[in-house]
């Protein structure tokens, strides 16, 4: 797969002085466009549309530095119809316009050409299973809340903080479905896993999907395929890691994709630091591209 991810990669550098489409180039990947969005910016650490402005800007620097066309040449290459366009663009990467750039000893910011390769970490076996689930209704209350890679969300921990006992009676009544107990859900708002990118977070309970909510929140979800990946260690460090080996190694190295839909996880509150049993659901599909690298 990370063969695939790399020849992708290699048609969008090619197509940087043009149109890139994203749809072709998941396509040379074998992927889905939504994986290829999703896994990009996992293993990258930063969205798609970044990471071409960042790499269309870094090379449009060099043409700026060459000297040989002029400034609206070089915007219309990398696909801006006007100067002051391609202006804002180069500023916004390189924190000085183009005609700045032309001066001597202006600093500029490149942007490394990327590609994915295999990196052995260590022997850690990761323990998941592929569960085929019927639709299902997530009840309980939302809020938005940005992602946060190391350390305490403290957004989440104060939504979790503000149900009050009356809604957390309600939901446990209302469980009745797997995952069991009280749970959250993430709904990510772009392709973008970036820190402090937002999501819609939910604390709820898997219930049927024609339960009436009342007055709580109600986060429908369609049938599909889970993989689900069980996690022990500190709390929040393991829960973070397992979500970023996730992406990082089991999806490249197994033949499924990652499609829209919550990503569920099922934990017991503790201590910062305490040790806590954890349960991931992903919702993923059957891949089409082959595995390894």
């Amino acid at each position: 797969m990370l063969e695939r991810l790399n020849q992708g990669l290699d048609h969008l550098e090619a197509c940087l002085d043009g149109e890139v489409d994203v749809a072709e180039v998941a396509r040379i990947a074998a992927v889905s466009e939504y994986h290829f969005r999703r896994l990009f910016s996992a293993l990258a650490g930063l969205p798609l549309p970044v990471y071409v402005r960042r790499r269309r800007m870094t090379l449009a620097a060099a043409d700026v530095l060459a000297g040989e066309l002029t400034l609206l040449d070089v915007a219309v290459r990398y696909g801006y119809g006007s100067g002051e366009a391609f202006a804002r663009a180069f500023r916004s990467v390189h924190g000085i316009g183009p005609g700045e750039a032309r001066r001597a000893g202006a600093v500029l910011t490149a942007q490394p050409r990327m590609s994915f390769r295999v990196v052995v970490e260590g022997s850690t076996a990761m323990r998941y299973r592929i569960v085929e689930k019927e639709s299902f209704r997530v009840v309980g209350r939302k809020a938005r809340v940005p992602l946060v890679h190391e350390g305490v969300n403290a957004a989440a921990a104060a939504h979790l903080r503000s149900l009050d006992e009356r809604a957390i009676a309600r939901m446990k009544e209302l469980a009745g479905r797997e995952p069991a107990g009280i749970l959250s859900a993430a709904v990510y708002l772009t392709d973008s896993r970036e820190e402090g990118a937002e999501a819609d977070y939910w604390i709820g309970v898997a219930t049927g999907p024609e339960t009436a909510a009342g007055e709580l929140d109600a986060l429908d979800v369609p049938a599909g395929t889970w993989a689900v990946f069980d996690s022990r260690g500190p709390y929040p460090h393991a829960l973070q890691e397992l979500w970023r080996d996730v992406f990082t190694q089991w999806f490249p190295s197994n033949p499924y994709a990652s499609r829209p839909g919550p990503e569920l996880l099922r934990t017991q509150p503790v201590e910062t630091g305490e040790e806590t049993d954890a349960q991931l659901w992903i919702p993923v599909e059957r891949g089409s591209g082959r595995t390894g690298a």
